[in-house]
Order: structure tokens, then sequence, then C-alpha cells
């Protein structure tokens, strides 16, 4: 089915095409069937927010489509990315599960869709379903280490140059093509700068010096790292 924005809904998690693609969606019939009728299925803008940091958990939302910008704020105001979601990923399951303030905002990145579980109901499905909480526990267990790692960048890596090397690193694709790893470029300067801790004027210098130095090529949303022993090394340095 059509809709806004040009995405193809998907409104049957039974019979979705990629479901089997995902942790948390691919489970056993009677479970997917279980979930379908559960859940709640919307179509979202840019900037849509899913939750907002400190409010209390209503549910989980199950990204289907699009690209979701997790963010904690200081009350100075500054911003930090602490992960950009994909389709399928689980968003407000911590909070959900321990019954805490949500500790991060969902910012929808461009147009997409997310299927909504309210809270209650979700924790009921975990109590029915075995194979289902499981999921969950990898999802959460996913979830500290994307922490751990995010942690890591921010507070023990010495310099912007370090930072920016592991972030492009994370990016890559598993697939290396004869010009390079390519990477669709998503984010803004300014969130990139919120992602590893410092300015949009910096980031921009260190994709010219990055550019310079021959690492990394950016032709409209494709970004090609030409180097990636070097990236390596400047981790290891």
């Amino acid at each position: 089915m059509r809709v806004p924005y040009g995405l193809n809904i998907i409104d049957n998690c039974v019979s979705c095409p990629v479901r089997e693609e995902h942790l948390f969606c691919n489970l056993p019939g009677p479970a997917v069937q279980r979930l379908n009728e559960i859940k709640s299925t919307a179509i979202y803008p840019k900037a849509a927010m899913l939750f907002i940091e400190g409010q209390q958990p209503r549910g989980v939302f199950v990204l289907c489509a699009g690209k979701v910008k997790l963010s904690t704020s200081s009350k100075e105001g500054k911003t930090i990315i602490t992960k950009v979601s994909d389709p399928g990923d689980v968003l407000g399951l911590n909070a959900t599960v321990s019954n805490r303030p949500y500790e991060v905002t969902a910012e929808m990145m461009e147009p997409g869709q997310a299927n909504f579980i309210p809270r209650d109901t979700f924790l009921q499905f975990l109590r029915e379903n075995g194979e289902v909480a499981v999921r969950v526990a990898e999802q959460l267990s996913r979830n500290y280490y994307t922490a751990f790692e995010e942690i890591k960048t921010l507070g023990l890596t010495s310099s912007p140059s370090e930072k920016f090397a592991k972030l492009l690193l994370s990016w890559a694709d598993s697939k290396e093509t004869t010009t390079g790893l390519q990477v669709k470029l998503t984010l803004t300067h300014e969130e990139i700068a919120e992602m590893i801790g410092t300015t949009r004027e910096t980031v921009s210098r260190l994709f010219s010096d990055f550019k310079r130095k021959q690492l990394l090529h950016v032709k409209g949303a494709t970004l090609t790292i030409r180097d990636k022993e070097a990236l390596q090394h400047m981790l290891q340095s």
C-alpha cells in the first residue's frame, strides 16, 4: 500500500518481507501473529519525536522503515547522539522494561514507519512468549555494548580525528568494492559533531583533512572509505 513520503507501508508483521533479517522480528509463527495483533502502525515525517528524554515510558516502538536519531542533552543544551537506529531496532526498550523514564530522545531522521506496543501489553507479551523474552534480552545486551562503546569513544579517545576515524569504521559496510568501503551519508556535519563530542567546524575540517590525505571521498550522499588500514592505524597509534 502506497502512503505519503513514497513509503511502502508494512501493515502485517506475518507477511513482512524483511522480518527474518531483524533480531526482534524474526520470531516463531504464533509469536509473530500475536505481535501483529498487539501493535499499532503509524507513519512519521522527518523530525517527528517518538519519545522524549525524561518522559515516562508509554511502550516500545519497533522501527520498520527509516532511521531514528537517539540523543541525550545536558541542562546547558549540549546534545550527544548516542546511536542512529535502523529498521528492526526496538526503541524505548530499556525504559519500558525497567519502568524508568526514557533515557534518550528518539527523533525521525527521515520519513519512516514504526509499530507501537503499549508497555503493559508488551510486558504481557514477554511473559507469554519465552522466545520473545530471549530476543529482548539480546537486544538489551546490544544496547549495553553500544552505550559502552560510545563511552569509550567519547571518554578514552584523545583526539577528534581518532573519534572521527572510529565513527567512519563503524559505518563501513562489510562488503568491499574495488573503490573501497561505501556508506550512505545521512547525517549532517552538526549531527556527526554530536556523535563524537566536538563542534560542527571541527567536523568540517576533519572531512577536508581526510579527503586531502585520500582517506575518504564524498560524492553526493555516498561516502567512500579509501584507506581502511590507515584509519585503523590511527586508532592503534
